[in-house]
C-alpha cells in the first residue's frame, strides 16, 4: 500500500533535484557536472494487463553525452519479492531508453536499509545469472543536520535528513533547524517544505513537533495536514472571528484591486488604512465608491 511517508520519500527527488549532488556524494557515485534532471514516466507496464510502476524515474543528462537513469524506490520493510521487481524495472528502463540505470532505495530504518543493499542474486545452484546491487539511503549514511545555517544552504537535504531520521532522538533538533531556515526562505519553499515534512514524517512524534513549528500554506491538497486544516476550517480557536477577518481582508483586497485596475494612485497610508479596516459594511461602501472615484481620498 502506498502511504504518505512512502510518497514523500521518493517524490522529493522529483520536486527538488538539487538533492541529488549531496546524495550522490553520500553514495560515492560521481555525478556529471552541470547535469540536468528530467522526470520520466514511472510506468513500466507491458502490453499484457500486468501493471508495474517504479516510484520515481529521473533522467540525469550531462552537458555532453546521454547520461543515465535513476530508478528511486521508497521501501518501508523487507520484501523479498522486491528483488524480482527491481530487476525487472532496471531491465525494462534500460531497454526502453537505451541508457544505463541505477537503483536507489530510500529506507527510514536500519534493518530495512541493510537488507535493501543486497546483493540479490538470481540463478541456479552455484551459477549466478543476475546480481542486483541497489544503492541505499538510510539512517546510517544520511547525515543528521541540526545547524540552521547548514539547513539554509540546502533545504532539500535537511528535509530529507529529517524524514530519514524521523524516529531518531535527534529528529526534533533537525526539524528545529529546518524551521529556522524556512523562516528566511522564499514563500514557495516555505509552503512546499512545511507540508512535505508533515506528510513525510508519518504517524510519529516528530510529526507533532513539526505541526507546532509550522504556520499556514498548502502544497499537498487532500492530505489532512495542519496547513490544510487551517485553510478549510479556520483557526481551531476563534473560528467565527477568523471567518469575519477573512471576509474583511478579501473585501479590502477587492477595493485595492479595483483602484489598481482603474489606474488610481494609492498612497502607502491610504493602502494601509484600507487593508487594516475590519468593518465589512465600511468596506462595502468603499468598494462601491472605488468604481467611480477619481482620487483615493473620495473613497473615505
Amino acid at each position: 500500500m502506498v502511504t504518505s511517508t512512502h510518497e514523500t520519500s521518493h517524490r522529493i527527488f522529483q520536486d527538488r533535484p538539487e538533492l541529488l549532488p549531496p546524495v550522490f556524494e553520500i553514495l560515492g557515485v560521481p555525478l556529471p557536472i552541470k547535469a540536468t534532471v528530467e522526470v520520466l514516466s514511472p510506468d513500466a507496464t507491458e502490453i499484457r494487463p500486468l501493471e508495474r510502476r517504479v516510484d520515481s524515474v529521473l533522467r540525469v543528462k550531462p552537458p555532453d553525452g546521454d547520461g543515465f537513469l535513476l530508478a528511486i524506490e521508497a521501501q518501508g520493510r523487507r520484501d523479498w519479492e522486491k528483488a524480482s521487481s527491481w530487476t525487472y524495472y532496471l531491465g525494462y528502463l534500460g531497454a526502453k531508453y537505451g541508457l544505463p540505470v541505477l537503483l536507489i532505495v530510500v529506507c527510514q530504518d536500519r534493518s530495512t536499509a541493510r537488507w535493501a543493499g543486497g546483493p540479490f542474486r538470481s540463478g541456479y545452484g552455484p551459477w549466478t545469472a543476475i546480481s542486483l546491487h541497489p544503492l541505499v539511503l538510510g539512517p546510517d549514511n544520511v547525515p543528521i543536520i541540526t545547524d540552521p545555517a547548514e539547513a539554509s544552504r540546502n533545504l532539500a537535504m535537511t528535509a530529507f535528513s529529517a524524514m530519514t531520521h524521523g524516529t531518531h532522538q535527534e529528529a526534533p533538533a533537525i526539524l528545529e533547524a529546518l524551521a529556522k531556515a524556512l523562516a528566511t526562505a522564499d514563500p514557495a519553499s516555505f509552503k512546499y517544505y512545511s507540508e512535505i515534512m508533515e506528510i513525510g514524517l508519518g504517524d510519529t512524534p516528530a510529526r507533532d513537533t513539526w505541526r507546532k513549528l509550522m504556520a499556514v500554506g498548502t502544497y499537498f491538497p487532500g492530505r489532512g495536514t495542519l496547513v490544510e486544516e487551517t485553510y478549510l476550517e479556520g483557526k481551531a480557536e476563534g473560528l467565527a472571528e477568523g471567518k469575519a477577518e477573512g471576509k474583511a481582508e478579501a473585501k479590502a483586497e477587492s477595493v485595492l484591486a479595483v483602484l489598481a485596475a482603474r489606474g488610481i494612485e494609492v498612497s502607502e497610508a491610504d493602502a494601509r488604512r484600507i487593508a487594516e479596516c475590519t468593518d465589512t459594511e465600511t468596506l462595502d461602501r468603499w468598494l462601491e465608491r472605488a468604481v467611480t472615484v477619481a482620487h483615493t481620498a473620495e473613497i473615505f
